[in-house]
């Protein structure tokens, strides 16, 4: 009986004493979840908002709802009198290590949550970064893949793509074809930008809307160099670049306007 009477007043004491602790951190514990579920809804409903890729979408919440529960759980086992100090240590640590040896993945994988993020180019758009051009297939968390006019399949990592200029050709609908054409000198530059100007119009893969232009860029060389801009849809870009110079070629030859004529200067020493 004695025995139980000791038992039962070191119980009773030990609640007096920790019970006051236990309480509070019980309640923090059931405050911080609810917090942490808060925060997570939160973060989602901004994601989605900003139309966020799913997959990035789903692992960001996961984080920020992992990362909220550690913290908590070190709070409350601190509030119970249990050292953390070693266990922050160990996580720091191992953190530390993690990083060192996945330095180049953590930063295709930061690269692509920018990219995620911000969608400085989004997938079917054609884009030029770090020396590829190519259609964008898929947008990966460490990678982007392009699909190149050669069908070439070209995986881009995107620590370096989110660190180097990316030019996207899609971004406004439409892309001005750059042509280049030449004449001889003795035509009349006038009728050469005419006929030029109505092969374009007659063209149905030519986009009416920017208008297309025809100007001279160069007179020398025993030349007179054309520049020919026509716009088209992305899709359609190359039928256009190769059409439109076999069009005009033909279209000068009905109108008698002639190319230039290929010279060469010989130096006899004799």
């Amino acid at each position: 009986m004695e025995k139980v009477t000791s038992f039962s007043e070191k119980v009773i004491s030990w609640l007096i004493s920790f019970g006051p602790n236990l309480i509070s951190a019980i309640a923090v514990l059931i405050i911080g979840l609810t917090v942490i579920n808060w925060a997570s809804r939160i973060v989602t409903k901004s994601m989605n908002k900003r139309n966020v890729d799913v997959s990035l979408r789903t692992f960001l919440s996961s984080l920020v709802s992992v990362g909220l529960k550690i913290l908590l759980l070190i709070t409350v086992a601190g509030m119970l009198g249990i050292q953390t100090t070693s266990f922050v240590a160990i996580i720091g640590a191992l953190g530390l290590a993690v990083g060192l040896a996945l330095q180049g993945s953590l930063g295709n994988f930061a690269g692509g949550v920018l990219i995620l993020i911000f969608k400085p180019f989004k997938p079917g758009e054609l884009i030029e970064s770090n020396g590829q051009t190519g259609v964008v297939q898929e947008i990966q968390i460490f990678n982007t893949i392009l699909l190149t006019p050669e069908n070439k399949t070209v995986i881009l990592a995107n620590g370096a793509v989110s660190n180097n200029t990316i030019i996207n050709y899609s971004r406004h609908g439409n892309l001005r074809v750059d042509i280049t054409m030449a004449i001889s000198p003795t035509m009349d530059i006038e009728k050469a930008k005419t006929v030029a100007m109505e092969t374009m119009v007659k063209n149905e893969k030519v986009l009416k809307e920017p208008a297309p232009s025809v100007n001279v860029v160069k007179v020398g060389d025993g030349m007179v160099t054309l520049a020919i801009r026509p716009y088209a849809d992305q899709s359609q870009y190359w039928d256009v670049f190769f059409s439109i110079q076999e069009e005009i070629k033909n279209a000068f030859d009905l109108n008698k306007i002639e190319g230039p004529t290929p010279t060469r200067l010989v130096i006899n020493k004799n």
